[in-house]
């Protein structure tokens, strides 16, 4: 039996990107986000997703692909990732996929160093490539941690301002 792989397929520059739907809780309009010092470059900063703080890591600077720039179509990708909720800054979201597993090859060996950890495989549609993400492991585990701290620093001036 052929399965179809059912992914939230999404834009970083001109690059299409996919994760498995199962990941994405939520696909929204990117709200204004508040730096907070001390945090990786590609972290942005935190949102309020409906009185949770979520931490928001800018995926164009995390792959080091280019300058950021913010348009009307970027969105924010709220994913699961271990347990926790964060949001994912990207170009544009696009539609669901649906990916026969037999469209699907292991990433090539030229990409064998940098991104390789989180790349699962080359997919194609027709005539678009689409690179499929193990969201899981955008960050390691020593970024989590910290991504984490962050957040429960924020999240706990938020309690005391209240």
């Amino acid at each position: 039996m052929n399965k179809n792989l059912q992914i939230v397929g999404f834009k970083i520059g001109r690059e299409l990107f996919g994760v498995e739907i199962a990941s994405v809780k939520e696909i929204v309009r990117v709200p204004e986000i508040v730096k907070v010092p001390d945090t990786p470059d590609f972290v942005e900063g935190v949102i309020n997703l409906r009185g949770k703080i979520v931490s928001v890591v800018d995926l164009k600077k995390r792959f080091r692909l280019g300058q950021v720039d913010r348009s009307k179509a970027s969105r924010v990708l709220v994913v699961e990732m271990g347990g926790r909720i964060i949001g994912l800054l990207v170009d544009a979201a696009s539609e669901v996929l649906r990916l026969p597993a037999d469209s699907i090859e292991p990433p090539p060996d030229m990409i064998s160093g940098i991104g390789i950890e989180y790349i699962t495989g080359v997919g194609k549609i027709g005539e678009r490539i689409i690179i499929l993400l193990d969201i899981k492991k955008v960050l390691n585990h020593g970024e989590w941690q910290q991504i984490a701290a962050k957040a429960n620093n924020e999240n706990n001036k938020e309690a005391v301002a209240a």
